[in-house]
């Protein structure tokens, strides 16, 4: 199996984006972090195109997941390993 690509697009402050950053650095995965802190142009395109509101949005092999809610739960039932 190939490695996943993970996009985990965040802001600051946000303890959640923390809390999941943190979660896939103790699994050991890798995953490319988008601050759009300064950038809420991107931020309000990225909310329209996938009917999220909030950050983190984390993206596994292209597909959108969710936030930390959801990767946690992907966590839970083992699918991160």
């Amino acid at each position: 199996m190939s490695p996943r690509q993970i996009k985990v697009y965040t802001k600051v402050p946000c303890p959640y984006c923390v809390t999941a950053k943190r979660l896939l650095s103790e699994k050991g995965l890798a995953f490319e972090e988008i601050d759009l802190t300064e950038r809420p142009d991107e931020l309000q395109k990225l909310k329209k195109e996938t009917s999220w509101r909030t950050v983190p949005m984390i993206f596994i092999d292209g597909q959108m997941i969710g936030g930390y809610t959801e990767l946690k739960e992907l966590e839970e039932a083992g699918k991160l390993d």
